[in-house]
């Protein structure tokens, strides 16, 4: 059932990815399940490559368990691999300037159509692979005009907001009198008022340190974004947006720099660890994360928390019929290989990318480390959030996809907001969220002519 479940969520998670391309982008629609069969029947494992392997990792918290990985894969097989991980928030930017070096990374990240139609020259066709013949889906992968899986979705995920049920108790309260943003507010304003007698607060640092600002330039502007595009009936990258839902994006922002124990004027400098420990050591009942931090939070090495003590709960903003909302669930990772490699290059890191997913040690870690994961072999994940989100689905909630997936030039409009939202925060006036505003709207339309002219 949890299997089922974990597909149908893959289903709905399709509906915010399959168009994430510009204007000019051809939609193409994925093989037939029974393309999948023929793509698994002709798909074999192959020997060992004689190449080495460069992995440009685009998840900067799944950098220790890569690192892991790679070193036992070259001590079983001799293959050398080398992970580099990109800082928050950099990923484009380096990986084009890694692209223009001798020694290219033979294995990269594309999180959408936008960015496939960036790298199409430069990923190899999958189909027909070792590694495409153990997909249990096709719902994440990214194709060509042409019709050529050039980039696989490696993991699905969702994000919300991180309770710790055993503090809410303490504070006397529980997970079912939340179920909008007022009461949602009513929970956090009585919590922090009573922060010192409590000894925690609400929430934990909305940190906007290039470490933590992609919490909120990305998965929190998802919200706005998503309700307007949803209304909007919104199918390909626009060129502009209106800002619908802004007004719902400062209610949230507002509760998370109010009721915490964090100083608003000095989130500039407040980082993602920080704010990660403040959760994780008790200090803050609620923290904004996703799925990919359960194992962070859990481990016996950081903070020991117990899977029974936490839960995940949507995102509220105060949209009219949002106790209906599920989490934000989707994906932006997305393997490619660089064609441009050697072809014994390319081989290593197909052979790599199969072990992965199919050796029983590796498959484990991977599924620890980044949640669920659409291939054969890989077990069930024991995240508790991935469970909520299920949950929540089962229970007929709708699915917010993750429309930020349509963003252009994303690193660039992600910074101009992230520049707006932390003056506002030091200093939280009208004329100032009029500028987060101009960052959000004007911002799009200036980084999508900037993209596609």
């Amino acid at each position: 059932m949890k299997k089922l479940i974990a597909l149908l969520l893959a289903v709905v998670m399709v509906m915010g990815l399959a168009a994430c391309g510009s204007e000019t982008t051809t939609e193409t629609k994925a093989p037939t399940e029974a393309d999948v069969s023929a793509t698994t029947a002709a798909a074999t494992e192959a020997p060992a490559a004689t190449g080495s392997v460069y992995y440009l990792n685009f998840k900067p918290e799944a950098d220790g368990a890569l690192q892991e990985l790679a070193k036992l894969y070259t001590e079983t097989t001799g293959v050398p691999v080398k992970v580099v991980t990109a800082a928050s928030g950099t990923y484009s930017d380096t990986l084009t300037a890694q692209m223009g070096k001798d020694g290219a990374p033979t294995i990269y990240n594309i999180g959408n159509m936008s960015g496939l139609k960036d790298w199409d020259e430069y990923a190899l066709d999958l189909t027909g692979t070792a590694l495409a013949g153990e997909l249990t889906t096709n719902d994440f992968n990214l194709y060509n005009e042409a019709g050529e899986l050039k980039a696989m979705g490696y993991c699905f995920e969702s994000f919300g907001i991180i309770v710790n049920k055993t503090l809410l108790e303490k504070a006397g309260h529980s997970l079912d009198e939340i179920k909008d943003f007022a009461s949602l507010k009513a929970v956090a304003d009585d919590i922090h008022a009573r922060a010192s007698e409590l000894g925690f607060d609400a929430f934990s640092s909305a940190g906007l340190d290039s470490s933590s600002s992609w919490r909120f330039s990305g998965h929190l502007a998802n919200m706005p974004l998503f309700y307007e595009f949803r209304d909007d009936n919104v199918t390909e990258q626009p060129a502009e947006i209106k800002g619908t839902y802004l007004d719902n994006f400062r209610q949230i922002w507002d509760l998370y720099i109010t009721d915490t124990a964090a100083d608003a004027k000095t989130l500039t400098t407040s980082t993602g660890d920080q704010s990660e420990a403040e959760f994780g050591e008790g200090k803050a009942v609620f923290y904004q994360n996703g799925t990919w931090e359960y194992a962070n939070l859990t481990s016996a090495d950081k903070f020991g928390m117990s899977g029974d003590e936490l839960a995940m709960i949507p995102i509220y903003c105060g949209v009219a019929g949002e106790e209906k909302a599920g989490l934000c669930s989707g994906t932006e990772n997305c393997w490619a290989v660089n064609s441009q490699a050697s072809e014994e290059d390319q081989k290593a890191s197909l052979d790599f990318l199969y072990w992965l997913v199919t050796d029983p040690t590796a498959s484990q870690k991977m599924v620890d480390t980044l949640g669920a994961l659409p291939f054969k072999s890989c077990p069930e994940s024991t995240n508790t959030f991935l469970a909520d989100g299920n949950e929540l689905l089962a229970k007929g909630n709708y699915n917010v996809s993750w429309a930020f997936n349509y963003t252009p030039n994303v690193d660039s409009w992600r910074a101009t907001v992230v520049t707006a939202l932390a003056a506002y925060s030091a200093d939280p006036t009208d004329a100032n969220w009029e500028a987060v505003k101009t960052a959000f709207v004007d911002g799009w339309a200036i980084e999508y002519q900037t993209v596609n002219g």
